[in-house]
């Protein structure tokens, strides 16, 4: 392998010469320069970029923790779109911005996170960027005041600089959407209620409801997520059942994600109803692989995890070149509401249709 002697000797100049043109820390003159170039293809010299970064203290790598490559052993947690649309989002800025993303993945164990974290921090990274699973709340170990972390799709106690998603809004937007569509008797088929998300999107439901003078009735919400697929398909079974059974039964169901409501379409078409004529559905993630593939397709929420890596990305390199140190906290993003084929204007004939079948299952 060719050092950087061999080259001063190929260009006929000193070790230092050939360090200045590396550096670009020194003048050097513009014949010298391409002799040094030209003595450097013909060996074919790579720069150690150890040696730099050991001199200028910027390595020009970014650390990025995911759990997006690989699928956890582990019983598998709440979720929305696939993290890989996150990680994404923080390539294309950080790819853009000269530096190099460095992905290490966790399988989904957190306990593995301290020791990818410390191997990050050995390579010299700039910065540290942390994808959780869903939204929630984290704890991680220290990096120091050195090295800048940003938080992606969590958020901890301490005041980290983090980027997630409006929860509260997106179900708010959604409920705003389908009361201005004719829609009064909204039913909200929830994911658990010990992630984060739930709590905010119901906070979103019922200020959508007061705002429009609709009163907050318990008996169109219920949580419909389990752990295991079978168990979520009973309890939805039974929710629409008992919903559909109401004096004043829902015309349109909201579901926790788009995954939930692909089963409401099945369970509300083994009643004999058609969507959207008879029930309008809706979700949340706009997760296309489900939402444009659904006939009719789906009227659901954007989880914004491209714009959320991005935000991400700028936050960090922002906080590398020493801007907004001060600025702590979660950034908060936004996702558009994607009106589809699974929602229509509420029409009398509807409702008398949805009472009529509730009759016939009494």
């Amino acid at each position: 392998m060719a050092t950087i002697y061999d080259v001063a000797k190929a260009a006929n100049v000193s070790p230092k010469t050939v360090s200045r043109v590396l550096n670009g820390d020194a003048p050097v003159g513009a014949k010298t320069r391409d002799a040094v170039n030209a003595a450097m293809a013909a060996l074919g010299y790579v720069p150690s970029n150890a040696a730099r970064m050991m001199r200028s203290n910027k390595s020009g790598l970014i650390g990025l923790i995911t759990g997006a490559i690989s699928t956890s052993p582990e019983p598998v947690q709440p979720a929305g779109l696939p993290e890989l649309l996150l990680v994404q989002g923080i390539q294309r800025i950080i790819g853009a911005s000269g530096k190099t993303l460095m992905i290490a993945d966790s399988g989904g164990r957190s306990d593995k996170v301290p020791h990818l974290i410390k191997t990050f921090l050995e390579h010299r990274v700039e910065g540290l960027i942390y994808v959780a699973e869903y939204h929630q709340e984290v704890q991680l170990p220290s990096l120091g005041e050195d090295t800048p972390l940003v938080l992606t799709n969590c958020f901890d106690q301490h005041g980290t600089p983090a980027v997630v998603p409006d929860d509260r809004r997106g179900q708010h937007d959604l409920v705003q959407r389908l009361v201005a569509a004719g829609h009064e008797r909204i039913a909200y088929l929830t994911l658990r209620e010990d992630i984060v998300a739930t709590g905010l999107r119901k906070a979103g439901y019922r200020q959508a409801l007061a705002e429009a003078d609709l009163s907050y009735d318990h008996s169109l919400v219920q949580c419909c997520e389990l752990d295991n697929a079978e168990g979520d398909t009973q309890v939805l079974w039974d929710a629409i059942d008992r919903m559909l059974q109401l004096p004043d039964p829902p015309t349109v169901f909201c579901c926790g994600n788009d995954r939930m409501a692909l089963r409401v379409y099945g369970i509300l078409r083994s009643r004999g109803l058609r969507v959207p004529d008879e029930v309008s559905v809706a979700g949340y993630d706009n997760y296309r692989v489900i939402a444009e593939t659904l006939y009719p397709p789906l009227t659901t929420v954007e989880l914004p995890y491209s714009a959320m890596g991005a935000r991400a990305a700028q936050r960090l390199l922002g906080l590398i070149s020493g801007e907004n140190r001060e600025d702590r906290g979660a950034a908060i993003v936004a996702g558009p509401v994607c009106w589809r084929g699974s929602v229509t204007e509420r029409r009398p004939s509807n409702l008398s249709r949805l009472k009529l079948i509730r009759e016939d299952y009494k």
